[in-house]
């Protein structure tokens, strides 16, 4: 009856009919009787209520044409599952977020928190942080499941990423540094999306007040920059500018990468393409609202309007609009700490 059940709390409608309900129970009742009688007993005791206006079959015994689900009677047992388990669980395990899922959630990460409570209960949380792959096999021993087998959803459910203190698997940060100015109390890095970009750029770096030169990789940096303080483990003020292309696609990976770590967009390079010729070509990227409405807050209301209409026209600026001396010139030039 539980696996009966837990098919009706999935069922996508709040109302079945005797055919639906024939094929979800079929593979627990061989015959008619038996069918019949689990749904009966779904009848009395208020799971499955008759819809009156479709009638009756004329079968002994007798069922509904349809019937409405009463799902929240179901979820009654589901939650008070979910309080045993927590009940029984190591403190560090959270399942709160599974009252607010579909109970077959749970059943899918059920198996894989049970081995997460044996490792604590034999472990502990862990002081010492590890790549995802060898924290992984630790856990489930499968070394893929963090990254490739929705292990990192699943910890992050149970409000365990962080504290497994796991290293996320990504391509290592590629940058540039300039020593003269890694002992400053407070640092800027640039980041910039394209290859030209970045090695049109580097020969400068000596010249201005930052600190690296990071090469972004198109849709790369929003995982590899969790590498950076690993990477480069100078103790500073940390501040991060982005320069990539002025298209949709450009806007999103900067967004994203904002919400990994805070990079401001570096306006005097995105003001000086403004004043470019812009090109044609990019009507089929889709447009990310919530990302658009970010970049355009950092500049002025004449440059937002160009910039709307600029992108809802099909045009963009790459970066590769400035030229390596017109680069060169803004990063020395620029009173980036003013």
């Amino acid at each position: 009856m539980e696996q009966i059940e837990k098919r009706l709390v999935a069922f996508p409608k709040r109302t079945i009919s005797l055919v639906e309900l024939e094929k979800l129970i079929k593979p627990f009742a061989r015959t008619y009787e038996a069918f019949a009688e689990i749904v009966l007993g779904l009848e009395a005791d208020g799971t499955l209520e008759m819809v009156k206006a479709r009638g009756r079959t004329t079968r002994t015994p007798s069922l509904a044409f349809q019937y409405r689900i009463h799902k929240h009677r179901l979820m009654e047992d589901y939650y008070r599952e979910l309080q045993r388990w927590q009940n029984r669980l190591h403190p560090a395990i959270q399942l709160d977020a599974y009252y607010g899922k579909d109970p077959s959630v749970w059943e899918r990460d059920k198996p894989f928190i049970v081995q997460i409570d044996d490792y604590l209960n034999t472990h502990s949380l862990p002081h010492e942080a590890v790549a995802a792959p060898e924290r992984s096999m630790e856990l489930v021993g499968d070394e893929k499941w963090i990254t490739e087998g929705g292990g990192r959803e699943v910890l992050e459910r149970i409000g365990l990423f962080d504290r497994l203190r796991i290293i996320p698997v990504s391509d290592p940060l590629m940058f540039a540094v300039h020593p003269g100015n890694m002992a400053q109390a407070v640092q800027l890095h640039l980041i910039v999306e394209n290859k030209t970009t970045y090695q049109a750029l580097l020969p400068a770096l000596l010249d201005t007040v930052f600190s690296t030169l990071i090469y972004g990789k198109g849709k790369t940096v929003i995982s590899s920059i969790a590498q950076f303080s690993l990477q480069y483990p100078v103790k500073a003020d940390h501040r991060f500018y982005y320069f990539g292309d002025i298209d949709r696609e450009g806007v999103a990976i900067w967004h994203s990468l904002f919400q990994k770590k805070p990079a401001l967009p570096a306006l005097p390079f995105y003001r000086a393409c403004l004043q470019k010729e812009p090109a044609r070509g990019k009507e089929y990227q889709i447009e990310r609202t919530e990302a658009l409405a970010s970049f355009l807050s950092y500049f002025a209301p004449d440059e937002r309007e160009r910039l709307c209409e600029l992108l809802a026209s099909g045009r963009y600026y790459p970066q590769e609009t400035l030229k390596t001396r017109e680069l060169q010139h803004i990063w020395r030039e620029w009173q980036w700490t003013s």
